[in-house]
């Protein structure tokens, strides 16, 4: 059996799967930030022992597969100090250093990555810097409790702009010694502790496999694996993620290789796509996610939030048209992949085709595919992203709206320029 775990920004996801791909148990547990830019990383080892609590027969586990939101940094404290609060991919204190950041690695790198967050602790707040031992990311922070060893997840090939080497280090003045060593997805941090596995009842020197960031595990989880289709993983954020045969170079958009050789991923990042939605139904005091989308087929100020994301969602496809870059489908998956209303709406203002996986927690199927890989019950990614990946149903286009929605968009990128 595997167990997998992907830990979401608002949600902790935890199964365990046999070899066959048959998922034996799953849990989704609700993670609370202590505000909108940090959170408490307890509460991820916290929300981890619980399931384990939840969970029998963890002494069948033959591998752990990890994967997290990012890019989320946790400073890990020299012995003694207390454990500081997590800075979350949403944290944008660091704006007057990414510029600086973007210089040096000579293309933009957004204020949420590491380095700038690192660079405005050094600046801003001395002390946490002087007392950080190291600095991980969201998943191997839990890897490291689990371990004991410190690594960093460098995901693909093409994501040298938002991570560091030794020269870069040396330029920014950063302590390398603070930079745990790179590995990929696929690798292992190390063996369970004897410790741990003792206390939550796992067999001993089982190993703990990076799957990640979430994104990675979700092109897997979703089936994408060959060019002209992309992924859109719902959530408290949305990302757009495009198989394409070719690298493609672009300020505003993510190409880094893709989990299939020999192909690439193109990528855009919708940052407050849930944040919309949960604000809304708080705005008209809608009690639940459900009820709000039951509302928006009658409620115009519900339905334009839905719309407004998918208009969203076309400036980047249209960004990939320019680049020369075909889409044909879309498959989505997360938090709010199995709304028929939204999937529809989707489909009528992009004029693409939508699929809606059988299983929307994708990052926990691509966890599967990585760890059933590395066990070699597959042969590659491919095969079992293609065996493993089942569609639900699929939401064609009505071309009957596509003046309507035209025209909506038209006044969408209007009200956008304004602003």
């Amino acid at each position: 059996m595997l167990l997998t775990i992907d830990i979401g920004t608002s949600t902790f996801k935890f199964a365990v799967w046999d070899y066959n791909g048959n998922r034996l148990s799953l849990l989704l547990l609700p993670l609370k930030a202590k505000n909108n830019i940090e959170t408490d990383p307890s509460v991820w080892i916290d929300t981890f022992n619980e399931c384990c609590k939840r969970t029998r027969d963890l002494s069948k586990i033959e591998a752990i597969i990890i994967s997290g939101n990012g890019p989320t940094l946790v400073p890990v404290p020299k012995k003694n100090n207390p454990q500081e609060n997590a800075r979350l991919w949403t944290d944008r204190r660091a704006e007057k250093y990414n510029l600086h950041v973007s210089d040096l690695m000579q293309g933009y790198v957004d204020a949420g990555f590491f380095l700038p967050k690192i660079l405005y602790i050094k600046n801003e707040e001395e002390s946490l810097y002087n007392n950080t031992d190291f600095f991980v990311g969201c998943p191997e922070y839990l890897a490291y409790k689990l371990t004991g060893n410190a690594r960093t997840v460098f995901p693909c090939k093409g994501f040298d702009r938002w991570f560091w080497n030794d020269d870069v280090l040396e330029k920014l003045k950063l302590d390398k010694e603070k930079f745990p060593s790179f590995i990929n997805p696929g690798d292992e941090f190390g063996l369970l502790s004897a410790s741990n596995a003792e206390y939550f009842g796992f067999k001993k020197n089982i190993p703990v496999i990076s799957g990640g960031p979430d994104f990675f595990a979700s092109i897997l989880g979703s089936g994408i694996t060959e060019p002209e289709t992309a992924c859109n993983r719902t959530g408290t954020s949305d990302g757009i993620n495009l198989c394409t045969e070719n690298y493609i170079k672009h300020d505003k958009l993510m190409s880094y290789s893709h989990p299939i050789e020999p192909y690439w991923n193109l990528s855009g990042i919708i940052g407050t796509s849930g944040k919309m939605i949960e604000e809304k139904t708080e705005s008209l005091n809608i009690k639940n996610i459900d009820d709000f989308f039951d509302q928006a087929q009658s409620n115009i100020e519900a339905k334009n939030v839905l719309e407004n994301i998918s208009f969203r969602i076309k400036d980047i496809l249209n960004i990939m048209k320019e680049m020369g870059q075909k889409t044909n489908k879309i498959h989505v998956s997360g938090g709010l992949s199995d709304y028929s209303y939204f999937n529809q709406i989707k489909a009528d203002i992009t004029e693409k085709v939508i699929i809606e996986g059988a299983f929307k927690e994708a990052e926990l199927l691509g966890l599967f595919i990585i760890g059933a890989f590395k066990k070699g019950i597959y042969s590659s990614y491919k095969e079992a992203s293609s065996a493993l990946y089942k569609i639900k149903r699929c939401y064609e286009p009505d071309y009957s709206k596509k003046d309507l929605y035209n025209n909506r968009y038209f006044e969408y990128k209007e009200a956008k320029e304004k602003i």
